[in-house]
């Protein structure tokens, strides 16, 4: 796929999990569900130990309907790697014009991390497909309204401190998709192998993006 269909399945989907493995035995599991919540986009951060060959081994049996993503690269070098490896798209929680570059040689998206409104417009006149912020934690929604004020044209991705219950408002707020991590990715239900219960619980949060989606 190239960048541009990926990019509209990321936001069509509206969510990407984000997560960290210490192995991938609970992989399958974890996107049979996502999958039947209507979550369709998995991020696999680069800390997590053997990343690339996790990414390599479960996008290959995915197919084209449920993206696989690198996150937490901070450079060309790296994001090469991932995409060789499967990934079918890049996340970073920095801004690094190399990245988007090397993606977009490779014809895949870009989703460097930004903070400040002049950090976020670098990004996106870089190249960025959609921008990354992060942490969003510490200013909530309406930051995502204050940037898009002046600055309508970028694609959000908030990031960092997104739970069910803000789900909603970070999309009526602006936000093209939101990145979820633990929030989505229930420890308790994966350690327990509840993929049933995981499943309700994304598919909870895709219908919070619908409300906010309908709400604006």
């Amino acid at each position: 796929m190239d960048r541009q269909t990926i990019t509209a399945k990321l936001i069509e989907s509206g969510l990407v999990a984000v997560i960290r493995l210490d192995g991938d035995e609970k992989l399958p599991g974890i996107i049979s569900a996502l999958r039947q919540g209507g979550v369709n986009a998995l991020e696999i951060t680069m800390t997590t130990p053997g990343a690339l060959e996790i990414i390599k081994n479960f996008a290959a049996q995915t197919g084209e309907d449920f993206l696989i993503g690198a996150g937490s690269v901070l450079d060309a070098e790296t994001a090469r790697l991932a995409i060789l490896n499967g990934a079918q798209f890049i996340v970073g929680p920095i801004f690094n014009p190399e990245v988007i570059r090397l993606c977009h040689r490779y014809d895949k998206p870009a989703i460097p991390g930004a903070f400040t409104p002049t950090e976020i417009l670098a990004a996106w006149e870089q190249g960025a497909d959609i921008v990354k912020v992060f942490p969003a934690t510490a200013l909530g929604p309406g930051y995502m309204k204050d940037i898009l004020g002046p600055l309508p044209q970028v694609k959000l991705l908030p990031t960092g401190g997104v739970t069910l219950e803000n789900a909603a408002e970070f999309i009526r707020s602006g936000a093209c998709c939101l990145g979820v991590g633990t929030a989505l990715l229930n420890k308790k239900m994966i350690a327990a192998d509840d993929w049933q219960a995981l499943a309700k619980h994304a598919e909870a949060f895709r219908s919070a993006v619908l409300a906010g989606r309908s709400n604006k």
